[in-house]
């Protein structure tokens, strides 16, 4: 598929964001870095933010794409693939990771539709896993927060310096994702295996499996 004069223009600014931050990624650089004239960018975006915020919805909707690909044949992917994804990315792309998940200081509609989307993927992946006994029963919304939570969080102290397989923590990111997991698996057959109590007439209360006399 031959990319847009916009598609370049993202690409560019995504290759600046990657070597100085945003303060490297100016429109005039932009241009020049994807081979256009210095006023291009202006035709596309009104100003640097509504570039940045192109750049940030482009990653969120590569790592949908990413993640459904690695999919397979599988109608979605799982929550936990979807975490894992997220803190590859990250460690990969720090400078996009902080950009995308920091704080934007103007509403961006086309930024907002695509964290929408991700986020309704990810709810999605929460309640099939608690639908298979591989996530404990509970508000999906919550789950979703507690498991990229964890993800941002093991991802953010990694780049910092302060989590690494070999130092602090005794893990990576990935690690601790899947460590989460295992323990909220181990937790949801935990549930399932408690028997229902019900209350009996006379106030006694009642297992539904037999019990020994």
């Amino acid at each position: 598929m031959v990319e847009s004069r916009r598609d370049s223009l993202i690409a560019a600014a995504a290759a600046l964001l990657d070597q100085g931050g945003p303060a490297a990624v100016t429109l005039r650089e932009v241009g020049r870095t994807a081979g256009v004239s210095h006023n291009a960018p202006y035709k596309h975006f009104a100003d640097k933010d509504a570039l940045l915020a192109a750049v940030a919805g482009r990653e969120l909707d590569q790592l949908a794409r990413v993640a459904r690909a690695r999919a397979g044949a599988t109608p979605q992917p799982s929550a936990k693939a979807l975490m894992t994804g997220y803190v590859a990315w990250a460690l990969r792309y720090p400078e996009r990771f902080k950009l995308t998940f920091g704080r934007w200081t103007r509403e961006e509609p086309e930024l907002a539709a695509t964290a929408a989307a991700a986020h309704s993927m990810l709810l999605s992946a929460v309640a099939t896993a608690q639908a298979q006994g591989d996530l404990p029963p509970g508000d999906p919304e919550r789950l979703a927060g507690l498991l990229q939570a964890l993800a941002h969080g093991a991802a953010d102290l990694a780049l910092s310096g302060h989590l690494s397989e070999s130092g602090k923590g005794r893990a990576g990111p990935a690690d601790l994702v899947a460590d989460l997991f295992d323990y909220l698996r181990l937790a949801a057959a935990e549930k399932a295996s408690q028997a229902p109590v019900s209350i009996g007439a006379a106030g006694s209360r009642h297992h539904s499996d037999s019990e020994p006399s």
